[in-house]
């Protein structure tokens, strides 16, 4: 007799010992998750985040060991009208006795005019770590206030790093507990719906929820190998929850699905293991492929992302071959109770191989004019993805932060009356031996150069040269007076490297030099992008060709597969484009438009779309590949395997996409657009792509769908002994 696949030999021993199974899971969970709490998170450090020039500029500047305290500005300007010079004098001196009567405060500098003497700003250094200053702004806060009760015609308040810091922490933590607290239920309720009981619900939440608990433990071991960024976690829980869920989901319908049919409970696991399993096993092995194309694109960022992606997933296969197979087994016909009366009669596993009477209406376009409606469906998609041709890049800033908070409507305020305390680049400079004055004179002259020419922000006071303790590196701030994302602070940019840089530090011999801040930042980091994507996207392209040519033994399904989620990969660029490149859906979605993308959305969401879609694809055409096997012609398992896989697929789409809007609805625009882009996606790849696209093509395809070159053809299999070989699939050994 052949030797059985090996998802079936692990189920039937995970179903034949479940307390054993289940155990070792609850181990294996813990030890991770303990182990990664001992073991401690290597977090990346500057040299690690640089990339291009700024990059350069961020580890000169580091390597200098500046003391950079906590700096926190009170702005005081009139209510309306012409500012009161003697009443801001007052309230200056009252802000600065304030001030300087707190412990935590190292020192108030003199009130500083603004250059139309509409403000007065008065700046506040703390003492102590400045990582901790936002935890210790209370007291500030309130000498502030006292001193705004005291002058109602005035408006003093407080901004700078620290209180912006502590309002967006506070705005994104009610933000990300508040999609935390919804993402649970929701995703529950959903599943719900799905199976019409209760404990079949719980089943696929559980296993996710223990797959990223593990998966966390890995990614900080991990961590040191690969330094993890600070969004590591976030994207660990949400791909997670997604491939998580969605595994349980095409094993256990499965499961059901053969019961129902009349099947022993072990060989209705077996069958799910055969099949699903094996459906799980290739989508996974597609989504590692899929993350870790982002290793290829020279960022820590990206490399912690992909690390921790495939982590999870790797443990969600794992325990859906693994510890579900046990779980099933112990519940038995339990997994279908308590039942929700309307929806289980909605939702019960049918007894035949019809699928679903909706889905097969929807499906009969695509099967009796597969060619028009190939056709429309495709031209609707690529106008879709239109808009992406107009795709431009730039990384968020502080105009794009929330402007809800006092802190955020302050710095507003504070910009317009001093420029400087703005937009600013950061000139690094190595000093060479001996050269410490020359570079100081230099960088003097390039402050001053600068402040003369329209790009730039005039000086508020003498240009300040900070150098290090041991006069290794040497630092200047160059202001302009537009937001990071105008054109204008680009060309002042452009102005800076290759003129006044060249101009003045061109002549201190030895000296190293780079321009860093957020433009410079923003500049290189969207070159760093373009220039990465089209290698990644090959990469992934490549390897998945394989992998589906493989797996299905025909050139022609890899072919298709990797089409057809360009396609939808494409429309979802294009929608991202079309929301937030306008301000048609500002109101809709409550964002100010930024005119762009952010810089790293595209690399990321080609790879997570990628390997998402892959889940729908393999389980589908798995299915369809089925009714092939047994004997029906291509329409005939297109409209079967659709239809009969409608449910479970629609379940797992809707479930990430609302999971996926949950994200949107967060404050800040990249999570919005993140957002809006994965949920878009899966959407248009659940119903236009499976529904519409892929029927109509696999049903022109015909049995040319199947076609390979004779060395990837199958070998005739003998039908296992006491059961139907309905439930193999192609490629399985």
């Amino acid at each position: 007799m052949e030797k059985r696949p090996i998802t079936v030999r692990v189920a039937r021993w995970s179903a034949e010992h479940p307390w054993r199974a289940i155990a070792l899971w609850v181990v294996f969970v813990a030890v991770c998750f303990v182990g990664g709490s001992m073991a401690g998170t290597v977090e990346a450090t500057t040299r690690d985040y640089a990339i291009g020039e700024s990059g350069r500029a961020d580890i000169i500047a580091n390597d200098g060991h500046f003391d950079n305290p906590a700096v926190e500005s009170v702005l005081i300007t009139a209510r309306s009208g012409a500012l009161d010079p003697d009443a801001a004098q007052r309230a200056a001196a009252d802000v600065t006795a304030a001030m300087q009567a707190l412990p935590d405060v190292a020192g108030v500098s003199p009130a500083l005019p603004s250059h139309d003497k509409s403000a007065l700003l008065v700046r506040v250094t703390l003492k102590g770590d400045p990582d901790t200053a936002p935890d210790r702004l209370a007291p500030l806060t309130a000498a502030t206030a006292g001193v705004q009760d005291r002058y109602p015609g005035l408006r003093v308040e407080e901004t700078g790093g620290p209180s912006i810091s502590k309002a967006m922490d506070d705005t994104l933590g009610a933000d990300f507990k508040r999609a935390e607290y919804l993402s649970l239920p929701v995703t529950f309720a959903i599943l719900i719906v799905a199976f019409g009981a209760l404990i079949a619900a719980g089943v696929p939440v559980l296993l996710a929820l223990s797959s990223v608990a593990a998966a966390l433990g890995l990614s900080t071991l991990a961590s040191h190998l690969v330094p993890a960024s600070d969004t590591t976690s976030s994207v660990i829980l949400l791909i997670g929850m997604a491939v998580g869920v969605d595994y349980s989901l095409f094993y256990l319908r499965r499961e059901r699905e053969e019961r129902a049919k009349g099947r022993a409970h072990l060989d209705a696991v077996e069958i799910a293991a055969e099949t699903s399993g094996h459906a799980v096993v290739v989508s996974g092995i597609a989504v590692t492929i899929a993350m870790a194309g982002l290793f290829l694109a020279g960022d820590v960022v990206f490399a912690s992302l992909a690390l921790g992606s495939i982590l999870v997933v790797l443990v969600a296969v794992l325990g859906s071959l693994t510890v579900l197979p046990a779980l099933l087994a112990k519940l038995g016909r339990w997994i279908d109770r308590p039942r929700v009366p309307l929806l289980w009669r909605l939702t019960r596993p049918r007894t035949d191989d019809q699928g679903s009477r909706v889905w097969s209406a929807l499906l009969r376009p695509a099967l009796r004019r597969p060619a028009a409606t190939l056709a429309v469906s495709v031209l609707a998609l690529l106008a879709l993805a239109g808009p992406a041709l107009s795709m431009r890049l730039t990384s968020p800033g502080m105009e794009d932060l929330p402007r809800t908070t006092p802190a955020m409507q302050a710095y507003d305020r504070l910009v317009k009356a001093f420029p400087s305390n703005g937009t600013v680049h950061t000139v690094a400079v190595r000093v060479p031996a001996g050269q410490l004055d020359a570079t100081k004179a230099a960088l003097t002259r390039l402050a001053q150069r600068a402040a003369a020419d329209p790009l730039f922000a005039p000086l508020d006071e003498a240009p300040d040269v900070r150098v290090s303790a041991d006069g290794k590196v040497a630092l200047l701030d160059v202001a302009t007076p537009f937001e990071g994302r105008s054109d204008q602070a680009r060309e002042s940019l452009t102005r800076l490297r290759t003129q006044l840089v060249p101009q003045t530090l061109g002549g201190v011999p030895g000296a190293e030099a780079a321009v860093g801040g957020f433009v410079a930042s923003d500049v290189d980091y969207a070159d760093h992008v373009t220039h990465k994507l089209p290698i990644v996207m090959g990469f992934v392209l490549l390897l998945t060709f394989l992998v589906m040519t493989f797996t299905f033994r025909s050139v022609v399904v890899a072919l298709t597969s990797i089409a057809l989620n360009m396609l939808s990969a494409a429309a979802s660029y294009g929608l991202v484009v079309l929301i937030f490149q306008g301000t048609w859906a500002e109101g809709i979605l409550g964002f100010k438009s930024m005119d762009a993308v952010v810089s790293w959305l595209p690399l990321f969401l080609f790879v997570v779309l990628f390997g998402l879609s892959m889940d729908y694809h393999v389980f589908v055409v798995s299915r369809i590949r089925e009714g092939v096997r047994r004997g029906l012609t291509t329409r005939e398992a297109v409209a079967q395997g659709i239809s009969g896989s409608a449910g479970v697929v629609t379940s797992a789409a809707v479930v990430m996409v609302a999971v996926f809007a949950i994200f949107a609805s967060l404050s800040t625009i990249d999570m919005k657009q993140l957002g809006v882009g994965l949920a878009a996606a899966i959407l248009l790849d659940a119903t236009i792509i499976r529904a519409v696209v892929l029927p109509s093509l696999m049903t022109l395809l015909g049995s040319a769908n199947w076609w390979a070159p004779r060395f990837l053809r199958p070998r005739p299999k003998p039908a296992h002994r006491g059961r139907e070989v309905e439930g193999e699939l192609v490629g399985v050994r």
